[in-house]
C-alpha cells in the first residue's frame, strides 16, 4: 500500500505539471488567434486603439482558459503518460505489482480539483471578466448593446431612438410576466431622454403592456421639468422591441458565475421565459469535474497502450481524436438541448459520461485484457 501511495502521489505531480502546462499554452495560443482577429476588426474603427484590443483580450483569458480546460488535460495527460511509459517507469511499477488502477488514482483526483477549480473559481472571474469584454466589443467594435438586462429580479429596457424620442427611452420594471396576455410588465418608471442623455421627463405606471409596437401604459402618471406629477392617464409609447428580441437580449450564460446561474434561472422561468439555455450551461458546468476526470483516464489508456506497441503518432492521432469526437458530441448534444429534443441534464451530461465510459473501457481492455 505505501508503494502503490508513494506511486500515484509521484504520477500525479507529473500529471499535474504536464496538464498545467498545456492548458496555459493552449490557452496563450488560442488567445493569440483572438487578439490577431481583434486587431483586424478594430482596423477599420476610428476610436478602437491597440490599448483596447489588448484590453478586451486579456478581459477573455478566463473564459478561454475554461474552454480550453478539458483538451489541455487530455493532451498533457498523454504527453506526461508518455513520457512515464518511455523511461520504463510504468513497466516497473507493473513489475512491482501496482495496477494501473493504483497509479491512476492520483492523476483522477489532481484532475478532479482542477475541473472543480474551474468552475468554483475560474467560472465566476471569467463571468465577470467576459462580461466586461462583451460591453467593450459591442460598444466600440460592434456599436451595438443588448436591450435588456435583468439585475436584482428588476427587468432594464433601453428602446432604440425613434423621431418622438431623440435620446431613446429607458425602461425600470418588476419582473416581466409573458403569458397569454401578451408581454407585460408592471411597477413601470420610464424616462424619456435627450440626444445628450439627459431626462426629459419620467413617467410611473402600475402596469404596461407591449402591444402592436407600442407600450400601452396604464394610469401613466408624468412628471415635467418642474417635477410635479400630471393626473393620471392612458399613455402610448412607441417602441421596436419584441418579447423575441427582449428575451434575446438577455445576458448571456457565459457572463453569469457559476454561482450567480440558479438565481438567474428562477427569475427568468418565475417572469415566463424560457431558460433552457441558462440551466444547460449550469448543468455543463457542473458536469465539468466528471470530464475532466474523463479526459485524464482516457490520456492514460492511450499512453498506455503506446508504451506496449512504441507507436507515438497514432497514440497522439487517437487522443486528438478522441477528445475532438467528445468535442462533437457534446456541440451536438448542446443543439439537441437547446431545441428542446433532449432534456437539459441529459444533453449536458452525456458527452462526460461517455468519455468516462470509454476511458474505462480502454483501461479495462489494456490492463485486464
Amino acid at each position: 500500500m505505501p508503494i502503490a501511495f508513494t506511486l500515484s502521489a509521484y504520477v500525479a505531480r507529473r500529471f499535474a505539471a504536464m496538464a498545467i502546462l498545456l492548458i496555459l499554452a493552449l490557452t496563450g495560443l488560442v488567445a493569440l488567434f483572438d487578439f490577431i482577429e481583434l486587431l483586424r476588426r478594430a482596423a477599420t474603427r476610428a476610436d478602437a486603439g491597440f490599448a483596447l484590443v489588448i484590453t478586451i483580450a486579456g478581459l477573455r483569458l478566463p473564459y478561454v482558459m475554461l474552454q480550453i480546460l478539458p483538451f489541455g488535460i487530455l493532451l498533457g495527460g498523454i504527453i506526461a503518460f508518455w513520457r512515464l511509459a518511455r523511461s520504463s517507469e510504468l513497466v516497473v511499477a507493473r513489475a512491482a505489482g501496482v495496477s494501473a488502477w493504483g497509479f491512476l488514482l492520483g492523476p483522477a483526483l489532481v484532475a478532479l480539483c482542477l475541473g472543480t477549480l474551474a468552475i468554483t473559481v475560474v467560472s465566476p472571474l471569467s463571468a465577470a471578466m467576459f462580461s466586461r469584454a462583451e460591453r467593450l466589443d459591442a460598444t466600440y467594435l460592434r456599436n451595438a448593446s443588448g436591450p435588456a438586462t435583468l439585475a436584482g429580479g428588476r427587468l432594464w429596457l433601453r428602446q432604440a431612438d425613434t423621431d418622438l424620442d431623440p435620446g431613446g427611452t429607458i425602461i425600470m420594471a418588476g419582473r416581466p410576466e409573458l403569458g397569454q396576455g401578451g408581454f407585460r410588465l408592471r411597477d413601470v418608471s420610464l424616462w424619456r431622454m435627450s440626444a445628450a442623455d439627459r431626462p426629459l421627463v419620467r413617467v410611473e405606471s402600475p402596469e404596461a403592456r407591449l402591444v402592436d409596437g407600442t407600450w400601452a401604459l396604464r394610469d401613466a402618471v408624468s412628471f415635467g421639468a418642474n417635477r410635479q406629477p400630471g393626473l393620471p392617464a392612458p399613455l402610448v409609447v412607441p417602441t421596436t422591441l419584441t418579447p423575441d428580441r427582449i428575451e434575446d437580449s438577455f445576458a448571456s450564460p457565459d457572463t453569469l458565475s457559476f454561482w450567480a446561474l440558479p438565481e438567474f434561472i428562477e427569475i427568468l422561468e418565475a417572469s415566463g421565459f424560457s431558460a433552457t439555455k441558462h440551466r444547460l450551461h449550469f448543468h455543463s458546468l457542473l458536469s465539468t469535474p466528471l470530464l475532466a476526470v474523463a479526459m485524464s483516464l482516457l490520456a492514460a489508456g492511450f499512453s498506455m497502450r503506446q508504451s506496449r506497441r512504441g507507436d507515438v503518432a497514432r497514440t497522439l492521432g487517437f487522443g486528438v481524436g478522441a477528445g475532438f469526437a467528445l468535442f462533437l458530441l457534446d456541440k451536438v448534444a448542446e443543439e439537441f438541448g437547446q431545441a428542446g429534443t433532449l432534456p437539459v441534464e441529459l444533453a449536458a451530461w452525456a458527452p462526460s459520461v461517455a468519455g468516462l465510459m470509454l476511458a474505462l473501457a480502454l483501461l479495462l481492455h489494456l490492463e485486464d485484457g
